[in-house]
């Protein structure tokens, strides 16, 4: 197979996925090394689609019509984190990613993509079992969430919740 089929085939892979998909397995599924489908990702990219590369691996951004994105600014301490993300989830937020603004690098972005409780949970036991530091450690607790909501009353609820948590900074 050539690489422009190869690279149809994960395109396809990505859209028709309700999963993200790993580049490991794509790669041997393909035949390839992970090397070669993250250069055939980036290639992917540069024509124009939207892949986003997660911890679970690799989605295509799907831009709803219907769906409202909002970037929240948020402050709380490390061991508030899952009570953050269950409360966005818990009234439907997709948490797409956490960002925060480093004085040497600038901004940074982490992808999250976590869409149920199930997921925050995943997150929850990644950051304990491999003793990592959230992002919010290196800015005391300050770092944004860009989240989609599928209504206005969504949205709504989730940033009251999370104002009478004291998680808020601004809407």
């Amino acid at each position: 197979m050539n690489s422009k089929d190869r690279r149809k085939l994960i395109k396809d892979f990505l859209y028709e996925s309700q999963e993200p998909l790993k580049g490991e397995n794509l790669a041997k599924n393909l035949g390839v090394t992970r090397q070669i489908i993250v250069k055939d990702i980036a290639i992917l990219r540069a024509s124009g689609i939207k892949i986003i590369a997660t911890p679970k691996g690799y989605i295509i951004s799907e831009d709803k019509k219907n769906s409202i994105r909002k970037v929240l600014a948020l402050k709380h301490k490390p061991e508030e984190i899952e009570d953050e993300l269950e409360t966005i989830i818990k009234f439907g937020g997709i948490i797409e990613d956490v960002i925060i603004e480093h004085r040497l690098y600038g901004e940074i972005r982490g992808m999250l993509m976590i869409k149920t409780l199930y997921d925050v949970q995943n997150f929850v036991n990644k950051v304990n079992r491999y003793d990592s530091e959230p992002l919010l450690i290196l800015t005391g607790g300050v770092h944004l969430h860009t989240i989609t909501v599928e209504s206005k009353d969504a949205l709504d609820n989730i940033i009251t919740e999370l104002k009478n948590k004291n998680y808020l900074i601004s809407d």
